[in-house]
């Protein structure tokens, strides 16, 4: 049974983006108390348990652990982990002097750095499109409720590609909820019959000026000119975006976006890049077909999410422009999540044969990989996040899976340069890096499947220095 806190309105007055460390923990712990008091939940003493000695102690000191450091092939050898804040301060295979540390026995175990999804929708797994469209006061409180069972999982951080992310990744960062890192890119910039928009035909025809809720909720947003691009593109901006996210070809859930349209033109899709590389940062295309995946390399285009219907050629040109391609194994689970006779069923059931193909053209020519879910409008699905990621074992081994979920997805997350709200190393453990760091039961090295069951398997999950979960004792 993973520990979480219950944290009624009102427990943190005010916490700016640079609160202290301790601040959050002793708030973590009053919460507690007044949950264990009241009897309302049988995690509360646990709770207390769990978050008092890192209340106390500024420092936590990891002893006789074997670590995965997000790049390498095997864990080292026995050693110790100093964190100080929320910074990796010393690794040492010899013990580590820190007479007011809070020491946590390792006895062996793994740790790793937290996992990062690189293909996430913080705003668009617990509720449904109609809520995001219509009701973005109970979509708010169901992702602040999934982001904190996202945490719970071991993901310390998320990409997040569309939807309305802003004020979530505030109240996280602020202490208010539990939940990972995000990297928001805000709406998702689509065009009229584009992947993303799920106007209905009642809303057509379009006046320019005039926003459907879909829009004014931030789900995503219709772009139909390169001076639109750039106006909405700056919006996003302005609120907080890290990198820009559009959709360059059709999509499976969009019913009136067909796979082999190909939605923006090359004008509108170099707006979108001019406007990210102004910001210091860059584009991510949702792009399945070749002649997609091609004009969104033509316009300045730094990340692929899908390509799950590129050739050959495709595959050469993204390994020789050094573009990321951002890969989801995604589960035979969502595919059978669409009705059938459907035309997202339909649009599906193209789409599935070409997952295979496109890891083993990633491998063929070593292209810069990422791992993400695209999880949707299912939280039975989001629960089997770390299964997703042990899917991966089909083409890679443990090492290489484990690295793509930590350090290589970090790399990616670092070209938003400067709008990257959350500056320090991450997806490693080494020394100087930010401590989002997991303990887990047995060697993830040689059992993928470990990340599959977080709820058992991850003992301690760190994230910036703050134990929020520790299972240790249990």
């Amino acid at each position: 049974m993973y520990q979480r806190s219950f944290r009624p309105q009102g427990v943190i007055d005010v916490v700016s983006h640079a609160v202290p460390r301790a601040a959050v923990v002793l708030a973590l712990v009053r919460t507690a108390f007044k949950t264990a008091l009241s009897g309302r939940n049988r995690l509360a003493a646990a709770l207390v348990l769990g978050f008092c000695a890192t209340a106390s102690a500024d420092d936590i000191l990891f002893e006789n652990v074997r670590i995965f450091d997000g790049k390498g092939a095997a864990l080292s050898a026995p050693s110790n982990v100093l964190v100080k804040g929320n910074v990796i301060a010393t690794i040492s295979t010899n013990p580590i002097e820190a007479a007011d540390a809070e020491r946590i026995a390792g006895n062996g175990r793994t740790l790793m750095p937290g996992l990062i999804d690189a293909h996430w929708h913080t705003m668009l797994i617990a509720a449904s499109v109609a809520d995001t469209m219509n009701d973005i006061g109970f979509a708010n409180i169901a992702a602040g409720d999934e982001a904190t069972d996202t945490l719970m999982r071991g993901f310390t951080t998320v990409r997040d590609v569309g939807g309305p992310a802003f004020g979530l990744k505030r109240a996280i960062d602020q202490g208010i909820i539990e939940g990972p890192r995000i990297y928001p890119s805000g709406a998702m910039m689509t065009v009229t019959s584009g992947h993303g928009d799920f106007r209905q035909l009642s809303d057509l025809p379009r006046t320019v000026g005039e926003f459907t809720p879909m829009e004014h909720n931030g789900g995503s947003i219709v772009v139909d000119s390169p001076d639109e691009v750039r106006l909405r593109a700056r919006e996003q901006f302005m609120q907080g975006a890290v990198q820009l996210k559009l959709t360059a070809g059709g999509g499976v859930s969009s019913p009136f976006s067909p796979l082999d349209v190909t939605t923006f033109t090359l004008p509108e899709l170099r707006a979108a890049v001019e406007i990210a590389e102004n910001w210091g940062t860059y584009v991510a295309a949702h792009a399945f077909t070749p002649e997609a995946i091609e004009m969104a390399i033509a316009a300045g285009v730094k990340s692929i999410e899908h390509g799950f219907l590129m050739n050959e050629d495709d595959a050469k040109l993204i390994a020789e422009k050094g573009i990321w391609l951002s890969l989801q194994p995604l589960p035979e689970m969502l595919r059978q999540g669409f009705r059938e006779g459907s035309v997202e069923r339909a649009k599906a059931d193209e789409v599935w044969p070409g997952i295979e193909r496109t890891y083993e053209l990633a491998k063929k020519y070593k292209i810069k990989t990422a791992w993400g879910t695209d999880v949707l409008f299912s939280r039975e699905l989001a629960r089997q996040q770390g299964a997703i990621l042990a899917s991966l074992k089909r083409w890679y081994t443990p090492a290489e899976a484990l690295a793509m979920a930590t350090g290589t997805n970090a790399e990616l997350l670092a070209l938003s340069g400067k709008r990257n709200p959350y500056p320090g190393k991450l997806g490693v453990v080494e020394e100087g890096a930010l401590a989002d760091l997991l303990l887990v039961e047995g060697n993830p090295l040689e059992n993928l499947d470990l990340v599959a069951d977080p709820a058992n398997n991850f003992k301690i999950i760190m994230k910036d220095g703050v134990i929020y979960k520790n299972t240790l004792a249990e």
